[in-house]
């Protein structure tokens, strides 16, 4: 198959300044496809609400440049290859995890990229320029072809929302029938709800949205509980349950949401951390090395942990719900959306 890319020029690409801390869309020229990346002709870019953080200050991962190209969710099509890749050729859709150019090789990267030993490990959006371009690159290590007939634009968020999702439900190691808690039924947790119900779980969802809580019920959530207008819903969910979930899995970022998921959970239940909160979490020490309850980070980064999820989405048909925008200037929309909380899902970018 003859290139796609006939020729170099340039591109628009949405971009957060370190500087003024605001969004512009700016024309850049197109990136260079190193040894190991691979060339993407982006499909649809999705924006997750880590990305937020840039605004923030919270991120771990520091800008390495002014402007930034935002973005760690993405499909496309290759239209070049570097000359040490592998398993990809022009033409390929692909998908791409956030964290490139690691040595995908030590102790770290078994955990996660940015983990890496030899300290390579860019996140796209943050330390490496992102997806919410015309074109981008990738580490080639870090992407995959998508399986056939799945929906590209659907499919863009489940590389990091849907990937999250599903390993925090799945590494939460429940017996069929056992019961857990969802805890935040937005972006993440309509996902976490859709994964637990494949996996054959019994389904506590929990908001603070009367809305985002009847889209849970029509997921197939067992119980809704509205955490800020029923003072009893931890009881009541206790009582449902037969003493408590086995698990809680806690995709919002809200500090109360922490301090409250433990009051869900049977004796020696499981407190899965997936949402990020501004500020630092506080525990009780004395419930931990009791047994009141268990904690557990789900690390899904790397790219052993990829294919799984997304395969998984594609055969049981779990889909993110998505409101797309056909512009990059619509970016300035989408983030005053999520730092608003309006937004129901994911909202993305498509691109002709």
């Amino acid at each position: 198959m003859a290139p796609i890319l006939l020729s170099k020029g340039y591109m628009r690409a949405a971009q957060f300044s370190t500087v003024t801390k605001k969004i512009t869309v700016n024309e850049i020229p197109i990136p260079e496809c190193g040894d190991n990346e691979i060339l993407i002709k982006n499909v649809c870019a999705s924006l997750c609400h880590s990305d937020l953080m840039l605004f923030w200050d919270g991120t771990a991962e520091p800008t390495t440049s002014e402007d930034v190209t935002l973005g760690h969710e993405n499909t496309g099509i290759v239209v070049e290859i570097g000359k040490d890749t592998s398993g990809f050729k022009v033409g390929n859709k692909v998908g791409c995890l956030g964290c490139s150019y690691a040595c995908y090789a030590c102790e770290g990267c078994k955990v996660h990229n940015l983990l890496c030993l030899a300290g390579t490990g860019r996140m796209h959006g943050f330390s490496t320029a992102g997806h919410f371009a015309d074109y981008s690159v990738s580490d080639y290590r870090n992407a995959m072809v998508l399986p056939d007939g799945i929906d590209m634009i659907s499919a863009a968020p489940l590389f990091c929302a849907g990937v999250t999702a599903y390993h925090a439900v799945d590494q939460c190691e429940l017996k069929k029938g056992e019961w857990v808690a969802v805890i935040g039924c937005g972006g993440l947790g309509h996902l976490g709800i859709q994964y637990a119900k494949a996996m054959g779980y019994k389904v506590v969802a929990v908001d603070i949205s009367n809305a985002q809580l009847e889209n849970a019920r029509s997921l197939g959530a067992d119980l809704v509980c509205n955490s800020m207008t029923d003072s009893n819903y931890a009881d009541k969910a206790k009582v449902a349950t037969g003493g408590g979930c086995h698990a809680a899995i806690v995709f919002s970022a809200a500090l109360v949401a922490y301090e409250n998921a433990p009051k869900l959970l049977r004796v020696n239940g499981l407190m899965m951390i997936v949402g990020i909160p501004p500020k630092n979490l506080s525990i009780n020490a004395l419930d931990i090395l009791l047994g009141r309850y268990r904690i557990k980070g789900a690390s899904s980064g790397t790219p052993e942990r990829m294919k799984a999820p997304i395969y998984f989405s594609h055969e049981n048909n779990i889909k993110p719900h998505l409101t797309t925008f056909d512009d990059l200037e619509d970016i300035h929309e989408i983030v005053q959306l999520m730092l608003e909380g309006k937004t129901a899902g994911r909202c993305a970018v498509t691109f002709r």
